[in-house]
């Protein structure tokens, strides 16, 4: 499948066709049964729009001592097993990474964004993180690696993914807003977004 450049990110549109959109979504459903989702609030004592979940050996958590990396849920159970859907994903898009650790799983419901910031909580650099979109379109923009300077933005649509590398690793990228009603994926609405990460 032939990839999209937006600023040294490569997108992937139409990647997951609706059946595997539907299998994908099933298997993550279990996710939340075991590690239900969570408001986290920041270290200013702000509480996010997004609500987060997550699987794998590690989650990321911040609360007010800080963004991290941890192995268990903050209501104290384990992360779930990374769905093999998710799984053949990483391994296709990003087969010469190391093995996937973390599964982040970011729910947008009305109203909800994400601000331009760099994922740089990961001791391996060299290592993509790679986002899988379900559900209703959300307005990705992707900056630079310097804080400021002209952004760019594409619509992600359901069953989209895309492969943040390379050069462009460290760049800054956000999600503005939701379109809702876009996608019949999810019965009430909203986007889901997994990203896939390399911690160690």
């Amino acid at each position: 499948m032939t990839a999209v450049d937006l600023r040294g990110v490569r997108i992937f549109p139409g990647y997951l066709d609706h059946g595997q959109q539907v299998e994908m979504l099933e298997a993550l459903r279990e996710v939340v049964r075991q590690a239900p989702f969570y408001h986290p609030v920041t270290p200013g004592g702000r509480q996010m729009s997004v609500r987060m979940t997550a699987a794998g050996q590690f989650g990321w958590v911040t609360d007010r001592t800080g963004y991290r990396y941890e192995p268990r849920h903050p209501e104290g159970m384990a992360w779930p097993a990374i769905p093999e859907a998710v799984l053949a994903v990483w391994r296709d898009v990003a087969p010469e990474a190391r093995l996937l650790e973390s599964c982040l799983v970011n729910y947008y419901g009305e109203g909800a964004r994400m601000g331009l910031h760099q994922d740089r909580d990961e001791a391996d650099f060299s290592q993509p993180v790679v986002s899988i979109s379900l559900g209703d379109e959300g307005l990705f923009r992707v900056g630079n690696v310097e804080r400021g300077g002209k952004t760019q933005s594409v619509w992600l649509r359901s069953g989209d993914v895309l492969v943040i590398g390379g050069a462009a690793r460290l760049v800054h990228h956000g999600v503005d807003r939701i379109k809702f009603g876009t996608s019949p994926l999810l019965k009430d609405g909203g986007r889901i977004n997994l990203t896939l990460r390399v911690v160690t």
